[in-house]
């Protein structure tokens, strides 16, 4: 229970820029709203609020990255880390201590994107509560990406890299349209990494497709395992230097 401390100051900090907060929690809405509109003057059936709102909820978790990257490059870049290194906290203390506050936001960021998408006529059943559990373990992922970030670059590098990946995740993740639609290399691309895969098995939890889900959530699982394993060590070489 030793990072619940530093968990509460991140937290603290995290709150300091709320208008930041905002624009992470409120893009995500009106991207929302403005596909449903389009959605009504197609012939087809491409953004239903069914398929949109698990994509958009997955693609508001790239501002975690951002909040968590941010967090930690601007404490290296104040020392703030060096001089908090003499207390009795390891590498994963200090990696939990700001996933915590993150997780918050997460499910933050998950009820109001639902709500939203009930108002746009998103039914509410069982397969929503599924939905929202499943949409905070893939939340882990996104802070883990963060972490990674912050661990091996500055604050100001970290919003540079942030603009690519939010790119990537984005179009390689079917947010916005399905990769079959695309195919080939494109689409090869997009099912090695973790992205397609979260917005995937958030579909299938919402729709009680629950036996799908299974292999898109062990990628995402594993991804993450990978990606909090590499910020560990990362951190602990940060801390011996």
């Amino acid at each position: 229970m030793r990072y619940l401390a530093f968990a509460s100051r991140n937290c603290k900090e995290i709150f300091r820029d709320p208008l930041t907060l905002l624009f992470g929690i409120s893009l995500p809405i009106i991207i929302m709203c403005l596909f449903s509109i389009m959605q009504k003057n197609m012939p087809f059936d491409l953004y239903s609020i069914e398929n949109l709102t698990p994509g958009v909820i997955v693609f508001s978790f790239s501002f975690i990255t951002l909040f968590s990257g941010m967090l930690i490059g601007k404490d290296k870049s104040s020392s703030f880390l060096m001089r908090i290194f003499a207390s009795p906290l390891f590498a994963t203390d200090y990696i939990m201590g700001y996933a915590l506050p993150l997780i918050a936001v997460a499910i933050l960021q998950i009820v109001i994107c639902f709500i939203s998408a009930f108002f746009l006529g998103l039914s509410f059943n069982a397969n929503v509560l599924g939905a929202g559990i499943l949409l905070i373990i893939i939340a882990m992922l996104y802070i883990g990406f963060g972490l990674l970030l912050g661990t091996y670059f500055t604050d100001k590098q970290v919003g540079g890299i942030f603009a690519i990946f939010v790119n990537v995740t984005t179009w390689l993740s079917g947010t916005w349209f399905e990769l079959d639609m695309i195919g080939g290399t494109f689409k090869t691309i997009g099912y090695a990494l973790p992205f397609a895969h979260a917005v995937d098995a958030t579909r299938f939890a919402l729709s009680g497709e629950y036996a799908d889900l299974i292999l898109p959530l062990l990628w995402v699982i594993g991804y993450t395992i990978i990606i909090f394993v590499i910020s560990v060590w990362g951190f602990k070489k940060k801390m011996k230097s």
